[in-house]
């Protein structure tokens, strides 16, 4: 059912500092930030060879990642996506073998403009997943 690694997700508490950390001392190609306010995050994703980073920081109070970054102040991997052909038969798949999906179920469009969805890390050894669609 998943596809290919899309991206690994890495909360940060400043954006500049990691990107910049990114570009000049590891040479890697890194856009620019845009907001995603549906997720309440700003994000940078790193280009690399065989898959990208995300690098993502809160946007606004209420912001999921915040919580993240209290727990863990440095940072750290957040969430990896995986990418599904159908993410609506992913997802009805996944519900029917007991994963739980985050938030309503309904499918999001995330930062490459897909739809995506979340798996709870409970379910997942730990790991909060995210499925994009291709």
């Amino acid at each position: 059912m998943i596809g290919r690694l899309n991206h690994v997700a890495i909360a940060v508490p400043d954006l500049e500092v990691a990107a910049a950390q990114y570009r000049e001392t590891l040479g890697a190609m890194v856009g620019l930030p845009q907001d995603e306010p549906d997720h309440g995050v700003t994000v940078v994703f790193v280009d690399l060879p065989n898959t990208r980073i995300e690098l993502l920081c809160p946007l606004g109070k209420g912001s999921p990642i915040q919580g993240f970054l209290d727990r863990t102040p440095a940072g750290g991997i957040h969430h990896i996506c995986y990418e599904v052909e159908d993410i609506l038969a992913a997802r009805d798949r996944l519900r029917a073998s007991g994963a739980r999906v985050l938030g309503d179920g309904k499918p999001k469009i995330g930062a490459h403009g897909k739809p995506v969805l979340f798996l709870h890390p409970k379910d997942f050894t730990g790991t909060l997943l995210e499925l994009e669609q291709t």
